[in-house]
């Protein structure tokens, strides 16, 4: 490409604040970052083909800067211009500084890319690959061709209107993939894969119950940066996942219909208002651990190229990266510049898109320092929980990373968390494992243990069975092993201590008594969760047994293997309509949601404690390791739904053991009559039954099969 010399272009110095492109007046603002540039070009496309004309605007210095802001006003600027930047500076990878101007930069506040499909980041590489130094010697090669560009954006009117605010303890999340949601050909809409095709699902969630929808990582990224093929089709992969950020504020164009590039943005705030119309919530899976731009041998795209050594965290020998993520870098994230960046990013989402929270991946990324170490006070972890724009935001944190800080139980505040001691105790307790018991029954009632001391109480806990990290609720009953062959890493990648079990038969079998207890056991999965004190998260597709054929680590996977398949919603109707009456269940019973722990004791005025615990015999409990069997009532008087009312009393017994057992009831602590509510082992419509059609049970005793969960309810009389 050559540049246009336009003598004729007219500026003006601009501002240094707000940072990206703005349109202003007759044209636009430009403004971005860089501590130690030397030289700072502002490129100017006037098409959107690769080969097209631009004009390169060298910012001087003196007029253009001011303290490490570079910023320039460009007359005739208008809506829908494609842009990047060129950054000189020292290009000296042992002292941590990556410059090279003949890298195209994506702006970090770019609201927009171009919706190119061909981008090839392989040729975006800063340093010379032919080099026998490698990374130490600079690449001369133009990565301008090969590189998405940013989009001058409209000054659109801001989307917020005030979040839904949805109670904590009202929550069901549903974690989605936003393109793998609808792009199998079963899902019957107009759009497959895209915002517009999402929203003509909304009724189906609105039927299932689901109050908020959790959309792995929309950000852009790049999906063609997975170098693998599988090596059974030939087929190359793909990054399906997103987990490897490229540009924060702007929603991913290929997952767009709009031809156009920049109407990927209009697309996603219609998505975010239909569900808000629909009274569901929108969280946003966001990755601040690491950004696409991978280790020393990745591509020089963005942060790399416009300040490397404020942007990443460095080894002692500065060409290297810190790789707390697993994904070759680790985001800065406690540098102030990076903090603020940070935040700015979370603002535009909740103001300009509507968004209601965050999931954050790799979260305890966010409380390293910027030399790695585990902060005891993380500035970021509280600024994000203090910040008056997000502090109606649902926040919630993966305590982990991948360097080995597993902080369950230990964000603060208005934090909650996925728990993944949660999904770790139920798994173990339904296969029987011995001695588990005692922590399953500690994790249906809030995990005590880790969150006790918090605010929240048991609404830090976000409960999950599967995630899109694993197996999907079908494949943990029917693999005993991964099967990631598909992925082209000889099955290395991927879990290996799943806790899942087969019955007997690996993968699919036409055996009736292995399906028969397959189904048994996925809805003892689903009633556990919905039955836990905490806030239930569903993996999407679970409500009907969508299979990913054993793969527990799908991130390349965009194709049938990861979409889903909804012919799978008729087959396994029995199973959507238990998950569907068990979300209303849940629902329906405040005394399932409490804001407090149980405590065991009676408060005054009450008829008996608030739980207590049972075994097959009345208040005999079996804690032992041998032990797979327990059952909890709940007393409807504690119900603690902040209005001072109560509730219907609650007897679950959980029987995990392989031999059926006839439990004793006991006595209702409001002296009414026990009905049945849900029993795993009965035959649809009796393994759910619906508000109002409960049989009575009048006697003293109830047989809970082997594998099996049982719900008693109260009645009114």
């Amino acid at each position: 490409m050559t540049p246009i010399k336009n003598s004729l272009i007219v500026t003006s110095p601009g501002t240094p604040l707000p940072f990206g492109a703005h349109l202003h007046g007759d044209g636009a603002r430009f403004s971005i970052f860089s501590r130690h540039a030397e030289g700072v070009t502002l490129v100017l496309f006037h098409g959107e083909e690769p080969g097209d004309a631009f004009e390169e605007i060298e910012l001087d210095p003196v007029i253009n800067r001011t303290g490490d802001i570079w910023h320039i006003w460009v007359k005739g600027v208008r809506e829908g211009r494609q842009y990047g930047y060129r950054i000189s500076g020292p290009y000296d990878p042992s002292s941590g500084h990556r410059f090279n101007r003949n890298m195209l930069l994506i702006d970090p506040y770019a609201r927009s890319l171009s919706k190119n499909t061909l981008w090839d980041l392989t040729k975006a590489r800063g340093f010379d690959p032919d080099s026998p130094l490698l990374d130490l010697s600079i690449s001369p090669a133009d990565s301008g061709p090969y590189v998405p560009r940013c989009i001058v954006m409209p000054e659109h009117d801001r989307m917020y209107r005030g979040q839904l605010n949805i109670p904590m303890d009202h929550s069901v999340i549903y974690e989605v993939h936003l393109k793998g949601y609808t792009a199998h050909p079963s899902s019957g809409v107009g759009s497959p894969g895209t915002y517009a095709g999402i929203i003509e699902k909304i009724p189906y969630m609105k039927d299932l119950g689901v109050t908020a929808v959790e959309l792995m990582p929309v950000q852009e990224f790049d999906a063609f940066e997975n170098i693998n093929v599988n090596p059974i089709t030939g087929k190359r992969l793909t990054n399906y996942w997103g987990y490897s950020t490229i540009a924060f504020f702007a929603p991913k164009g290929l997952y767009s219909r709009a031809r156009e590039s920049g109407g990927q943005v209009a697309e996603f705030r219609d998505m975010v208002r239909a569900f808000h119309d629909a009274g569901i919530e929108v969280i946003l899976d966001i990755v601040f651990n690491h950004t696409g731009e991978g280790n020393q041998l990745g591509p020089t795209v963005s942060f790399r190229g416009i300040d490397n050594s404020i942007y990443y965290i460095l080894e002692e020998d500065r060409r290297f990266y810190k790789n707390f993520s697993g994904c070759g870098n680790t985001f800065n994230c406690n540098h102030p510049m990076v903090r603020d960046f940070i935040l700015d990013v979370l603002r535009y989402w909740v103001i300009d898109m509507g968004i209601d929270g965050f999931r954050f991946d790799l979260a305890s990324i966010l409380g390293r320092d910027q030399e790695g170490a585990i902060q005891s006070n993380p500035p970021l972890i509280e600024r994000i929980e203090e910040d008056p724009i997000l502090r109606n935001t649902k926040i919630i944190a993966e305590a982990w990373d991948a360097a080995g800080a597993y902080q369950v139980g230990e964000f603060p505040g208005r934090w909650a968390e996925w728990n993944g001691k949660f999904r770790d105790d139920v798994r173990r307790f339904w296969r029987c494992d011995p001695d588990t018991v005692g922590s399953f029954a500690t994790r249906v009632t809030g995990s005590s243990d880790l969150y006790g001391r918090d605010v929240l109480g048991p609404l830090q806990s976000i409960n999950f069975i599967t995630c899109h990290d694993g197996f999907t609720l079908n494949d943990l009953v029917s693999y005993s092993e991964k099967h990631n062959i598909d992925n082209g890493e000889d099955n290395r990648d991927g879990e290996n201590h799943n806790l899942s079990q087969n019955f007997g038969v690996e993968g699919p079998t036409g055996i009736p008594y292995v399906e028969r207890r397959r189904l048994r056991m996925i809805k003892n999965y689903i009633a556990t969760l919905f039955l836990s004190q905490g806030i239930p998260m569903l993996l999407s597709g679970d409500e009907f047994r969508r299979t990913q054929g054993g793969n527990n680590n799908t991130y390349c996977q965009d194709n049938e293997t990861s979409w889903i398949d909804w012919s799978l919603l008729q087959m396994n109707e029995e199973l959507f309509r238990f998950t569907r009456g068990m979300v209303r269940f849940r629902k329906d019973h405040p005394v399932l949601r409490r804001k407090n722990f149980f405590t065991g004791e009676t408060a005054p005025g009450k008829p008996g404690p608030d739980i207590t615990w049972h075994g097959i015999k009345l208040n005999t409990p079996d804690w032992t390791r041998d032990s797979h069997a327990v059952a909890m009532l709940i007393n409807g008087a504690y119900a603690d739904d902040g209005e001072g009312g109560t509730d219907a009393d609650v007897f679950v017994i959980f029987n995990a053991s392989n031999v059926g057992r006839f439990f004793d009831i006991p006595p209702s602590p409001s002296n009414r009559r026990w009905l049945l509510a849900v029993d795993t082992a009965g035959k649809t419509p009796g393994d759910i039954y619906e508000p109002g059609k409960e049989p009575v049970i009048d006697k003293a005793g109830y047989y809970a099969a082997k594998g099996s969960l049982v719900v008693l309810i109260t009645g009114k009389g």
